[in-house]
């Protein structure tokens, strides 16, 4: 059992792909709701990369129009998962870190007495592992951000006064609460086989088919976003 299990494994790895893009979309309740914490598993060492799209609109990649007017984001990236997660960097449009159009392009920029880039890009080299990444309101920031070693369970520095809202100097407009984004890890390229190779595996499945019908069974067991 446990050899057959192992060589169909190692035959359909041979043209596996791992990493990629994934598009991430929702909403928040209310500007002080922290909830969209998506755990991100690094498979290798690389950049972890993160474009929002809800503020000013765009394609994202998964092809989806996401229509402009949702709140500009704070987002942020935590070590490890749950209250422990320790902060590794993050921005929104009020922090000194912040590069204005660094995210727009691709997503598009809102006219507020001016044109204003409200969404994020960041790019940051990390190590194999789990991670945290959180997406809040701009003006709902965590604690950790000021902090050194801070952590994502000490809680949040609120400057929403209560509403979705972006203003340029005198200039605000209202917000919803709609938010998206895109994560890109590393991704592996497995070596695909030549013909004869896939030939080789079908032949061995096949024997290993004929030897399990040889041999009886004796019993059938299953097994089976702050934290």
């Amino acid at each position: 059992m446990h050899v057959s299990s192992f060589f169909v494994a190692a035959c359909f790895a041979m043209q596996a792909a791992y990493g990629a893009t994934v598009s991430y979309a929702g909403n928040l309740a209310s500007p002080e709701d922290a909830s969209a914490a998506i755990t991100v598993n690094m498979a290798i060492a690389g950049s972890l990369d993160l474009q929002t799209w809800g503020f000013g609109g765009g394609i994202n990649a998964a092809s989806t129009v996401i229509l402009a007017g949702g709140f500009d984001p704070f987002v942020g990236v935590f070590a490890g998962t749950g209250p422990t997660a320790l902060f590794i960097d993050g921005t929104s449009d009020v922090l000194s870190n912040y590069s204005s159009f660094e995210g727009c392009p691709p997503a598009g920029l809102v006219d507020i007495g001016g044109a204003v880039c409200g969404d994020v890009y960041m790019s940051l080299p990390l190590a194999a592992g789990t991670y945290t990444v959180l997406l809040t309101d701009g003006l709902y920031i965590p604690a950790a951000v000021f902090e050194i070693n801070g952590m994502l369970g000490d809680g949040f520095f609120d400057f929403t006064g209560g509403a979705f809202q972006t203003c340029n100097g005198s200039d605000c407009v209202t917000d919803t609460a709609n938010w998206a984004l895109d994560i890109t890890t590393p991704q592996i390229e497995e070596s695909v086989p030549e013909p004869a190779g896939w030939w080789l595996c079908g032949m061995g499945l096949i024997g290993l088919s004929a030897a399990s019908r040889r041999r009886p069974l004796t019993g059938i067991k299953s097994t089976k976003l702050n934290g």
